[in-house]
């Protein structure tokens, strides 16, 4: 092993100089220069036309999606269940004073309350789910 030791250096000198990594091999004369080049990307392509848009859209549009009300839930032991007649009443955990879940392809789209409308319920809109939230459920 070499004498890493330098002439007139104090002792922590000398002994930070024996820790010290040594210098990278300097380049030979053999190795080829490094050149380098300017990044080329292609142009970036233009969004697609509105009427072209609007089609695939109408595409989509006409899509049937299955959608639900849900009045509440509960649970509910297996005897009682099987207890179940004509005339039985079931409670759920929501309130009659809250409003319904509309439930839009198994994802909670709005809230509402229900109405009728001649011979037949409806449910009139009053909470729309944030389109944030919405689109975050598509994921789950």
């Amino acid at each position: 092993m070499a004498d890493d030791t330098q002439a007139g250096a104090t002792p922590e000198e000398n002994a930070l100089a024996v820790d010290a990594p040594e210098a990278p091999p300097a380049a030979t004369a053999a190795e080829p220069p490094v050149t380098a080049e300017a990044a080329n990307f292609p142009p970036l392509e233009a969004a697609p036309a509105p009427a072209e848009r609007d089609r695939k859209m109408d595409l989509l549009l006409d899509l049937t999606l299955p959608v639900a009300i849900e009045l509440g839930r509960t649970n509910l032991q297996i005897r009682d269940i099987l207890d179940l007649r004509r005339g039985s009443v079931v409670e759920f955990e929501k309130l009659a004073s809250e409003p319904v879940d509309v439930i839009v392809n198994g994802k909670k789209m709005a809230e509402g309350e229900v109405v009728v409308i001649e011979k037949h319920f409806g449910i009139r809109i009053t909470n729309l789910i944030e389109t944030a939230e919405r689109v975050r459920s598509l994921g789950k």
